[in-house]
């Protein structure tokens, strides 16, 4: 299922391929997702396409420094990112696509990344 979304502002803008519904999403309770609200849906590299606004994006690495967090300059929204978790995917936030997607979240403990990490596939 091809989907479309970006940032608040329309500067950012890509298109994925998700899996027909319910789409798997993660939940995280780590610093920075908490406090963005970013709800995870991982999209292997193959299936994403950045639309827009590559000039756009800005850069934010903190912890390890492993996951680049990509954020428009213009209205701060993280639309996607690439995760330390996945390194071979992007993580899309599925509050910035375009329509509702009927999601299967599952909640990833991201206070404690190493242990809760193991389990994932």
């Amino acid at each position: 299922m091809r989907v479309e979304g970006g940032c608040h502002c329309g500067a950012v803008r890509f298109a994925a391929e998700l899996p027909e519904p319910p789409v798997p999403a993660l939940d995280c309770n780590c610093s920075i997702c908490r406090a963005t609200g970013f709800l995870h849906v991982i999209v292997p590299h193959g299936q994403f396409e950045l639309l827009s606004g590559r000039e756009a994006l800005t850069s934010y690495r903190f912890g390890t420094g492993a996951a680049e967090h990509l954020f428009c300059r213009h209205c701060g929204v993280k639309s996607f990112y690439q995760p330390r978790s996945h390194p071979e995917a992007w993580s899309v936030n599925a509050n910035c696509l375009d329509e509702n997607v009927e999601l299967l979240v599952d909640w990833f403990d991201g206070r404690n990344w190493e242990e809760a990490a193991s389990s994932l596939k």
